[in-house]
């Protein structure tokens, strides 16, 4: 049974991450970051621990990195925000870079999306076919 729970959890993600991504260069180009590359589960180790990055798009100066949650609870974001405080030195090929963070899900839980805007995150909300950046238009990312 358990085998069963994390074979449908895995491929729940990959679709939530694959419904994300086929339109995370579109929105990002709305909001004036263009994407030239994006990848999809960057996996890596630093510092015997191991880290994965659900998306990351750049464009050779700005990179996002997404994080997908089905549901977004609060421990997601200080969870991500940890991550996103030492990407850089996981990524040193990015130490040059402008990184933004942003939180993709289906639903979350204690209205996450207004909080994760208050830490700087783009906040990506997934429905049906489509998923869109849920902040304010004049909303500016924290950069890292």
């Amino acid at each position: 049974l358990n085998k069963l729970e994390d074979l449908f959890t895995s491929q729940w993600g990959r679709l939530m991450e694959s419904l994300v991504r086929g339109d995370l260069v579109p929105i990002l180009n709305n909001r004036g970051i263009p994407v030239n590359v994006t990848t999809q589960r960057t996996e890596l180790y630093y510092n015997k621990r191991e880290y994965e990055f659900d998306i990351i798009a750049e464009n050779g100066n700005e990179i996002e990195v997404v994080e997908v949650k089905t549901t977004l609870r609060p421990k997601d974001i200080k969870e991500f925000l940890d991550e996103m405080k030492i990407f850089k030195q996981i990524l040193p090929k990015y130490k040059d870079n402008i990184v933004y963070g942003a939180l993709a899900y289906l639903q979350e839980d204690s209205n996450c999306s207004t909080l994760a805007e208050k830490k700087g995150l783009f906040t990506i909300r997934a429905k049906g076919k489509s998923a869109w950046i849920s902040n304010q238009e004049d909303f500016k990312p924290k950069a890292w």
